[in-house]
């Protein structure tokens, strides 16, 4: 039986027949055309974090929007000077299309900040399920503030009416805020500011215990920019706080209401050595 003729060979390809370092430049180049119509298509994609910087800062002992944010009945009133701004910060809306050029850019920048999206939206998808989510917390806030501030002054069971309003606000970060404000408008000690211009942020619960909240670092800026020398920080986020705090701003750790009324009486006694610092 005669035997099979040999087998033809396929052609070679042009990459075949080149030499091995042309091959490797071809295989080179074909990867990073691939690499860059990867970055091309990430760099297009909405990606999950949030853009943030400084926020408004307002006035707890004065008007918001054209209106007191404080409202006291049932009790005298004190006239007072110096201002406690509570701060806020401002978001890209859950809604917005974050992309990498966005993303670069807030790591890059001094003034602003990249989160991952829950951190800043934690529940809801949609705009309306986070205001109103927000709006909750910001209720509860002023509840808590309300009950710590009374608590502390020992005036809970007096039928003291407090009413707090902050439009276009929430969140529970300004709680140990309007706490201040309520017992600087109700205490008839040493008043809290000493003409002052004092910031801060920090929930409440209300037995005025202070706890932690986001964006510390772009809030010191907010306050720094509305004139403001001293900002209260939940103790835990003095790092945060100290890592980009303006010039002319001084840090001061808190822990509780009581604690934050002791140190700001100090300052405005002018007796800073008795003030802990970050």
């Amino acid at each position: 039986m005669p035997a099979a003729p040999p087998a033809s060979k396929a052609p070679a390809s042009p990459a075949d027949k080149a030499p091995p370092e042309r091959r490797r430049r071809w295989v080179l180049a074909g990867c990073g055309a691939a690499f860059a119509a990867l970055l091309g298509v990430t760099a297009l994609a909405p990606l999950p974090f949030v853009v943030t910087e400084p926020g408004m800062t307002a006035d707890v002992l004065g008007e918001h929007a054209d209106e007191p944010v404080i409202r006291i009945s049932g009790a005298e009133t004190r006239p007072v000077s110096g201002e406690l701004r509570m701060t806020t910060i401002n978001a890209t809306s859950p809604g917005e299309t974050v992309r990498l050029a966005d993303v670069l850019g807030g790591y890059l920048a001094g003034d602003r900040a990249v989160l991952p999206s829950e951190s800043v939206y934690p529940v809801g998808e949609s705009p309306e399920e986070i205001t109103e989510h927000n709006e909750t917390q910001m209720r509860r806030s002023q509840d808590a503030a309300t009950a710590a501030a009374l608590g502390f002054l020992d005036r809970a069971d007096e039928g003291i009416e407090v009413s707090l309003e902050l439009s276009d606000v929430g969140g529970p970060s300004a709680g140990l805020l309007f706490a201040l404000g309520v017992v600087a408008l109700l205490d008839a000690g040493d008043e809290l500011t000493g003409g002052a211009v004092v910031a801060g942020t920090g929930t409440i619960d209300a037995d005025g215990t202070v706890g932690a909240v986001g964006g510390v670092a772009l809030k010191t800026h907010a306050a720094r920019q509305d004139g403001a020398t001293v900002f209260l920080v939940p103790r835990d986020e003095c790092p945060a706080a100290e890592g980009n705090a303006p010039d002319g701003l001084r840090l001061v750790p808190v822990d509780d209401l009581a604690g934050a009324v002791t140190a700001l009486r100090a300052l405005a006694a002018g007796d800073d050595g008795a003030v802990p610092g970050c």
